[in-house]
C-alpha cells in the first residue's frame, strides 16, 4: 500500500478515440525538448559532484569481482611460495611468481520502485526526481571506473529493463527513461522487483534498490538477493510522510488504491496517530535491515542527496 497524497480534484476524461491534434504533436515535441533539457542539466550537476567528491569513494566500497592473472616476475624475499609458477620457473632455471590484478569491471543496477507513491513530494522534489538524481550520481560514478550500468524500473510489476552497458549514452539513456516513464500500474511490490534482477543477474553485482518503501511482504526475497549480491537500499523520505502540517480538515488520497479519507489535520490526537504511524513503518524497515545486516541510504526530498552518499562510503570503507 502507499503513503497518502494530496487530493487534487475531478477532472473530465480524456477521448481515447480523439485523434492527436497539432497542438498535441506541439505540446509532445515541447515535453520531449523540456526532458533534454533536464536530462543535460543533471549531467552537468551529477558529474561534477562525481568527479569532485564521488568517484575514489565509490572504487574503494565496490570492489570488482577478484583477481586476474596479470604477469610473472622473478621472486623476491618475502613473496608467498605458493604464487610461485613452477613451470616458467622450470624453462628459466629461475624462480618466478605470478602477479594478479583486480578484476575491476563491475555490473550495477538500478532499481527504480515507480508506483504512485514515488510521485509524492513536498520539499520542492518529488521522491521519483529524487530517484532521478541518486541515480545519475551512481550511474556516473561506476561509467568512470568503467563499469557496466543496468536498469530496472518496477511497479507491482515489472515495466521497463535495461541491460547493463557501459558509456555516457547508455547512462543519459538510463536517466532519460527514469525522468520520463509513465507507469501502467500505481501499486508496489517489492519482492517482484527483487526476485526478477536476482533472476536476470546471474553473476554477483552491486544494486541500488531507490524506494520509500511502503510495502510488505519483501523480506525473503530481500535477503535472498542480499546474501548473493552487494544490495544496497535507497530510502526515499518527504517530510509530510513523517510529520502532518497543519492544514485545517483535508481530504486525502492513497494513490495506490484510490482510497480517499477525510483528516483533521487541527487535531492533536489525529495528528500524533499520524506520527506514531510513520515511526512503526520506519521502525520495522529499519529493524529488517539490520537483522538482514544490510546498510541503507536515506534521503530525503528537501535535503541534500550527497551527504548521505558520502556518509555511507564513509561507514562502508571503515567496515571493509
Amino acid at each position: 500500500m502507499g503513503w497518502l497524497s494530496w487530493l487534487l480534484g475531478d477532472s473530465e476524461p480524456e477521448d481515447p478515440w480523439a485523434l492527436p491534434s497539432e497542438d498535441d504533436a506541439e505540446a509532445r515535441a515541447e515535453q520531449r525538448r523540456e526532458l533534454i533539457k533536464r536530462v543535460r542539466k543533471l549531467e552537468i550537476v551529477t558529474r561534477r559532484i562525481v568527479n569532485d567528491q564521488l568517484a575514489g569513494s565509490y572504487q574503494s566500497v565496490f570492489k570488482g569481482r577478484g583477481m586476474d592473472f596479470d604477469e610473472v616476475r622473478l621472486y623476491q624475499p618475502g613473496d608467498e611460495i605458493r604464487l610461485i609458477d613452477w613451470n616458467v620457473s622450470a624453462r628459466m632455471e629461475e624462480v618466478y611468481v605470478k602477479q594478479f590484478v583486480e578484476e575491476r569491471e563491475l555490473t550495477v543496477f538500478i532499481m527504480v520502485d515507480a508506483s504512485a507513491s514515488e510521485r509524492f513530494g513536498t520539499g520542492g522534489r518529488s521522491k521519483q526526481e529524487v530517484a532521478a538524481e541518486m541515480a545519475a550520481m551512481l550511474a556516473f560514478s561506476a561509467i568512470k571506473n568503467n563499469d557496466r550500468v543496468g536498469l530496472i524500473i518496477f511497479t507491482d510489476k515489472i515495466e521497463v529493463f535495461v541491460p547493463p552497458k557501459k558509456g555516457r549514452k547508455h547512462v543519459l539513456r538510463v536517466i532519460s527513461q527514469i525522468l520520463e516513464f509513465t507507469p501502467e500500474q500505481p501499486g508496489t511490490n517489492l519482492a517482484e522487483g527483487i526476485n526478477y534482477f536476482a533472476r536476470v543477474c546471474k553473476r554477483r553485482s552491486v544494486a541500488f534498490l531507490l524506494s520509500d518503501f511502503q510495502d510488505s511482504g519483501y523480506k525473503r526475497a530481500l535477503h535472498i538477493a542480499s546474501r548473493r549480491h552487494d544490495l544496497v537500499p535507497i530510502v526515499l523520505l518527504d517530510p509530510a510522510e513523517e510529520e502532518i502540517p497543519v492544514m485545517g480538515t483535508v481530504s486525502m488520497e492513497d494513490p495506490e488504491t484510490g482510497e480517499i479519507i477525510v483528516l483533521d489535520t487541527l487535531s492533536r490526537r489525529g495528528r500524533e496517530r499520524y506520527r506514531q504511524m510513520a515511526r512503526a513503518l520506519r521502525e520495522r524497515r529499519e529493524k529488517m535491515f539490520h537483522k538482514l545486516k544490510i546498510d541503507a541510504i536515506h534521503v530525503e526530498t528537501d535535503k541534500s542527496l550527497l551527504e548521505p552518499l558520502v556518509n555511507y562510503f564513509k561507514l562502508r570503507a571503515k567496515r571493509y
